[in-house]
């Protein structure tokens, strides 16, 4: 699904774009497809919540949260978001992830929670050690914490208590370890545009939002906004 909606956002850009722009490619391009973007009425916006999940997916700082974020406010047209849930950052092969890993995007959307552009903050994939730790530390507390259904069919007992003593959500999610790999996404690059160097751009984070009509509990808009850089920009 993700694949899909990438080459056919930059196939429908690529073609309503000067050929020349696309030899040429400078290290900052908008490929948006405004038809396809919903902005929230203003006088709705209290009956939607908008919810998102980031997923870093290239070893970059944790700028890329601020970064998403107010990209996600922009596009959708509104001052906040609900709700945001940060999948664990990247970490080397045979690398068990620590509160380390994690703290320099927290303290980032602690931030974001202070300057009123978030109104709660979640992690994903935590065991009830890594979310102890994380809550022990944390300003802002976590709020929710997402298990994958694949590696565990029935809730952690330990993790279910912990959540249930600090009132912090438990959810469940099908993601995959890796929603986007950079060969993927240059592979989905090259066949959109053939003339683009493509192995000179990299991935570096990806946003998932949903706006969901709060009486009703049903999805009246949802996508994805990625950012990319060139190597060396």
């Amino acid at each position: 699904q993700l694949r899909d909606c990438i080459q056919k956002t930059l196939n429908e850009w690529s073609s309503q774009i000067s050929p020349d722009l696309i030899r040429e490619f400078p290290d900052v391009l908008e490929c948006t497809m405004s038809h396809a973007v919903e902005k929230i009425n203003p006088d709705e916006r209290e009956e939607m919540k908008v919810s998102a999940k980031l997923f870093i997916v290239g070893s970059n700082s944790s700028s890329s949260t601020r970064s998403a974020v107010d990209m996600a406010c922009s596009v959708l047209g509104v001052a906040q978001l609900d709700s945001v849930i940060i999948a664990s950052p990247p970490i080397e092969d045979g690398v068990n992830l620590s509160l380390e890993h994690l703290q320099p995007y927290w303290e980032e959307l602690e931030n974001l929670v202070q300057s009123k552009k978030i109104v709660a903050i979640g992690t994903s994939d935590l065991d009830k050690t890594q979310l102890e730790q994380l809550y022990q530390w944390a300003q802002v507390k976590p709020n929710s914490n997402q298990v994958n259904l694949a590696s565990c069919c029935v809730m952690p007992p330990d993790l279910t208590a912990f959540a249930k003593q600090f009132d912090i959500q438990l959810l469940t999610h099908n993601d995959p370890k890796e929603l986007l790999s950079e060969a993927s996404f240059q592979e989905a690059l090259q066949e959109s545009i053939p003339d683009i160097e493509a192995q000179e751009w990299v991935p570096l984070w990806l946003l998932r939002y949903s706006v969901i009509v709060k009486s009703r509990g049903i999805i009246k808009s949802k996508g994805y906004i990625l950012q990319a850089k060139r190597r060396g920009s």
